[in-house]
């Protein structure tokens, strides 16, 4: 019989086999190994090569694990294994994963990684490492799961200048958000639900408290000025103090509240950051709810993008790391080169940055007539029906300005900053 010349391709491929390693068998890295072995074939064909795990390292045994055969407890086996090609970084942590996969893009190894604290803390030196060691380091599901941002700020939109970017970048915080808009209930309720459901950690600081989001939002600032953004210089403001009060204001003034990472590139610097924000109804990322995430890309030429999806969990997480291994296998002899330095980006004066903003007063402590010897005329005042306290809207002023004002006046219960 005769066959088509496509078959007789795919069967030279499969003659060719990329071997990998897993770092941590974890959520992610049992999702990893999951992807790798059900999509093998299509992997296959995308790749240009079969991809094949050898080994997953993890202190813990697996009895009666489908890849129960390939645990293994010692790192330097992998590190001195010279057929292994690729690795699948998914410890978390800094540590040993920075170590790790130090040794590894050493040994000429590539490495795919969802660890966003390693590539926010280590990103421009594992990137040179890479280079001279003609290998990649991979990162895609650092920042938003399973969506594509990080190959698309690197591939897609290189013809373009970004001019802002603007992320619901954290699942915990915003599904927290969406059920205390939704059902009236307060932080801390929702949050213990959270954590039942397994959405928040037992410690969930990193999540609440906005560092995890602020990370991640620097690390696509790194790659769109191509220089180091450490996420410990911008302003990082959690989620703790939102109440349900908050919400009954918002929903007053048609706007919704969300957890922001953004940030904006001009000839003056870099203004990064990550807030709660009181969102109007037609602002693209309002309606985005639950554990999902989204990221609004505002550039010159192709102006408003939005990319949606899933920004955490096993398999979107892992369909993001083993996309990487694919495009690490296809570029084996010719390493992709990420824009990152380590020389640090200009940031703008955050203190300037001009805005407006909700605030909410305890009515001993001040009045219509006390705001206004304070703020100067008010754009709008909500009375909630609640005899203690009432909101209002400031004017457009600086960060500063406010901060200043802020400090004066007594009575402020909480503040949200507006956006649109």
């Amino acid at each position: 019989m005769l066959r088509c010349g496509v078959d007789i391709y795919y069967e030279k491929i499969e003659e060719n086999i990329m071997k990998a390693a897993i770092l941590g068998y974890g959520t992610v890295g049992s999702g990893v190994a999951e992807v790798l072995t059900a999509n093998s074939e299509l992997i296959c064909r995308n790749a240009h090569e079969t991809v094949e795990i050898k080994y997953i390292l993890d202190l813990r045994d697996f009895p009666g694990d489908v890849h129960e055969d390939k645990i293994i407890h010692d790192f330097e086996t992998i590190v001195n294994d010279p057929e292994i090609g690729i690795v699948c970084e998914t410890m978390g942590g800094d540590n040993p994963a920075y170590t790790f996969t130090k040794r590894c893009l050493e040994a000429g190894k590539s490495v795919c990684t969802s660890n966003k604290e390693v590539v926010a803390n280590h990103g421009p030196e594992l990137i040179q490492i890479a280079r001279e060691n003609n290998c990649g380091y991979y990162f895609e599901a650092s920042v938003g799961g399973g969506i594509p941002i990080i190959r698309v700020i690197n591939d897609c939109l290189t013809t373009d200048r970004i001019l802002s970017l603007a992320g619901i970048l954290n699942g915990t915080t915003n599904y927290i958000l969406t059920k205390m808009a939704k059902e009236g209930a307060d932080f801390e309720a929702v949050l213990k639900q959270a954590q039942e459901l397994g959405y928040a950690e037992k410690n969930p600081e990193a999540d609440v408290e906005g560092h995890d989001a602020c990370r991640k939002i620097a690390i696509l600032a790194s790659l769109v000025t191509g220089k180091n953004v450490d996420f410990k210089s911008l302003n990082c403001t959690g989620i703790t103090k939102i109440s349900s009060r908050d919400f009954m204001y918002a929903k007053k003034l048609g706007r919704s509240i969300k957890l922001l990472a953004t940030a904006d590139f001009s000839k003056d610097g870099l203004i990064a950051g990550v807030s709660p924000y009181m969102l109007p109804a037609e602002h693209p990322l309002n309606g985005i709810d639950g554990v999902f995430n989204a990221v609004f890309v505002h550039s010159e030429m192709l102006d408003d993008t939005m990319y949606y999806g899933r920004g955490a969990g096993k398999l979107p997480t892992a369909t993001a790391v083993v996309s990487d291994v694919v495009c690490a296998t296809k570029l084996a002899k010719c390493p992709e080169s990420i824009n990152w330095e380590a020389d640090d980006a200009k940031l703008a004066d955050f203190g300037q940055v001009e805005r407006q903003f909700f605030v909410r007063v305890k009515e001993s402590d001040g009045s219509e007539s006390n705001v206004k010897a304070f703020f100067g005329d008010v754009d709008h005042l909500v009375i909630d029906g609640v005899n203690d306290e009432f909101g209002f809207v400031t004017s457009k002023m600086t960060e500063a300005k406010f901060e200043e004002l802020r400090a004066k006046m007594p009575g402020i219960l909480n503040f949200v900053r507006l956006d649109g």
